[in-house]
């Protein structure tokens, strides 16, 4: 094998470029990923292939009528009287089922045209996040994050913006955080150094050239700070991109222990216009002692 390819081969496992080695966890998960994308690939297939059946039966079913309406005239069997009413029942049909027509057909086109997913992708509606079970001619399953099934009609999903997770490029990510207004300049900056270290040697999991910025002000008490850093992966495994996500927030809270990166609360004016007055019939302490002394 050459050195390109040993280094493409490497690349696939997690932390393998780095320790120049293949750990068991990583093959393990390596393996479980392929094995997910076979499984949803077979389910993609099925449905595919179930949909495409009963497309071919609606076709034949409509082309047996065709070619028996045509053999009926040309062995002149059927008069012009039974055309006509055939005709009629057929314009019946039409204006009865005319929308249910139009549904499979717009629902034919969403599937095997425009089709912007396949079973196992994990995909966007409406700001909802959904993975897809099963696809039909007129429906879509969808399984929500807490395992509910949702059923959309293809047509509604037509009208819809759709976002697919699993045929996006790597995608990024964002952390905000506060620090006070009156942080030292040089910690500031050593935190910045020591966020982007900690992200450029993990190269397996980031891309290179984060950034850390000064995001706004705050009420003048506070500045919001953002990293932005790209996955090397996409958001289809969402387990993934948040056990990533945590680590880097764990690191960064030790940063922030270690340099003494503090926010405070701006002071607050309290004026005390009046007090009640207080009727009590209770010595104080002190001056119970001094008469007794006396």
């Amino acid at each position: 094998m050459r050195e390109d390819e040993a280094s493409r081969t490497m690349s696939i496992f997690e932390g393998a470029s780095e320790k120049r080695r293949i750990s068991k966890s990583s093959l393990k998960n390596w393996v479980l990923n392929a094995y997910r994308d076979r499984g949803a690939l077979a389910l993609m297939l099925n449905d595919t292939k179930t949909a495409v059946n009963k497309l071919h039966h609606m076709i034949n079913f409509i082309a047996g009528i065709i070619i028996a309406v045509i053999w009926l005239v040309i062995l002149e069997i059927a008069s012009s009287r039974i055309i006509v009413l055939f005709s009629s029942q057929l314009a019946l049909v039409a204006f009865i089922f005319g929308n249910t027509c139009r549904t499979i057909f717009e629902s034919i086109i969403f599937l095997f045209i425009i089709h912007p997913f396949d079973v196992g992708d994990r995909c966007e509606i409406d700001g909802l996040k959904f993975v897809v079970e099963e696809m039909s001619i007129l429906t879509t399953v969808f399984l929500r994050f807490d395992n509910l099934k949702m059923i959309f009609l293809n047509t509604v999903l037509s009208t819809k913006p759709i976002g697919n997770f699993y045929r996006s490029p790597d995608m990024g990510e964002a952390i905000d955080f506060y620090i006070h207004i009156a942080t030292p300049v040089e910690k500031v900056a050593l935190m910045k150094q020591r966020i982007i270290s900690y992200i450029e040697n993990r190269k397996e999991h980031w891309c290179t050239a984060p950034m850390v910025i000064l995001k706004e002000l705050d009420e003048l008490n506070r500045m919001k700070i953002a990293v932005w850093l790209t996955h090397k992966i996409n958001h289809q495994n969402m387990g993934q991109r948040w056990e990533r996500r945590a680590r880097l927030a764990e690191e960064m809270v030790n940063i922030f222990k270690e340099l003494d990166l503090q926010y405070r609360l701006r002071p607050i004016d309290i004026n005390v216009c009046s007090m009640p007055l207080v009727n009590s019939s209770r010595i104080p302490s002190t001056l119970d002692y001094s008469r007794k002394s006396s």
